[in-house]
């Protein structure tokens, strides 16, 4: 029988409140998952088997300083789901509030995995018949060229292991196809990767590639910094946020708008759902021992639901062990790593 996989969820921070987070855990429990969450016992209420709740109500999702206030605030929901983790007590975190205090969280208490420079957040993004994921989207603003070639290594294993790719077209972010265009960190991380993916039979390196490619389909693991990263999602979000309410607002026009609208509805609906970042359910921060989900504070229980899923599924794929050896053997490790992991940018 299948071990039954613990996530620890934090339920501050989520704009719809605690107890729309634990209707997510509900969820998530039914098909199987164990949750722990970690909030306002009294605002969270009665929860079904298989949830659990420990009363935490102190949140640093707004705090300033994200490092500050996860390392001075022990007792805050944040810090004691991350700490779970890190001893076991459940295998993967989930957090809805600040994506900073996750990560400072994460790196204080699950810590990095041996010889990894930085976690990174990885998204798979539902473009329609060629989903790509996307890395660093926030979590480091300043990189270096070694950094961004451990995120392209990071996305090889994330693809085969939950998307489902065997042999991932990696593309970097650029200006300009031409190896020569971008930044000196760019030029240095495209050199670094063109010589480390060198004849890999199982995945392949297809060079710099330009901000209307992420949409095309050429790559299957599109890398970048944090800053670049981050703006691009928001980008992207925003503009199918608008092309979909364009739709409608166009088949609500005139008469024959609206009987063309009728016919297109289905496929309009299924198209929304498909995009709608709840069915991606967050960002994955690899790079740390133990997996971690950070979803929109937004999100209603169902992307809740969605992320817990998503962490479940991580887990039982051992995405973090995976992604450790796809390091290992392409020689991108850290040859020797200082301090205790800890250090955080958030």
């Amino acid at each position: 029988m299948a071990k039954r996989i613990t996530v620890a969820v934090d339920a501050n921070g989520a704009d719809l409140g605690p107890s729309e987070v634990a209707a997510g855990a509900a969820v998530a429990a039914a098909r199987g998952t164990r949750v722990l969450i970690f909030g306002p016992a009294q605002e969270i209420g009665e929860v079904p088997d298989g949830v659990e709740v420990v009363d935490a109500p102190v949140s640093i999702a707004k705090a300033s300083d994200s490092a500050r206030a996860a390392r001075s605030t022990p007792e805050s929901s944040i810090v004691q789901a991350a700490k779970a983790v890190a001893c076991g007590d459940a295998d993967a975190l989930v957090s809805g509030g600040s994506t900073g205090t996750a990560l400072a969280a994460g790196l204080f208490n699950i810590r990095r995995a041996a010889g990894i420079y930085r976690p990174a957040l990885a998204i798979p993004m539902p473009i329609p018949g060629s989903p790509a994921l996307l890395l660093d989207v926030g979590a480091n603003v300043e990189v270096r060229s070694e950094y961004l070639v451990q995120f392209a290594f990071m996305g090889v294993a994330f693809s085969r292991a939950v998307l489902g790719i065997a042999c991932p077209r990696v593309g970097l972010l650029s200006n300009g196809s031409e190896p020569t265009k971008g930044t000196p960190l760019v030029i240095e991380a495209h050199n670094q990767l063109s010589t480390l993916m060198a004849g890999a039979p199982d995945l392949e390196f297809i060079g710099n590639i330009e901000g209307n490619d992420v949409t095309a389909g050429v790559a299957d693991v599109v890398v970048m910094d944090g800053f670049t990263g981050n703006v691009t999602l928001k980008v992207m979000e925003g503009s199918l946020a608008t092309m979909l309410k364009a739709i409608g607002d166009v088949s609500k026009g005139s008469l024959r708008d609206r009987a063309g609208g009728l016919l297109l509805a289905p496929g309009i609906r299924e198209l929304r759902d498909e995009l709608d970042p709840e069915t991606t359910g967050g960002a994955y921060m690899l790079g740390l021992r133990r997996l971690g989900v950070v979803t929109h504070g937004r999100f209603t229980r169902r992307g809740f639901a969605r992320a817990i899923e998503l962490a479940e599924r991580g887990v039982r794929e051992d995405l973090v062990g995976r992604t450790h050896a796809a390091l290992e053997a392409a020689g991108a490790l850290r040859s020797s790593p200082s301090g205790d992991g800890s250090s955080v940018d958030a």
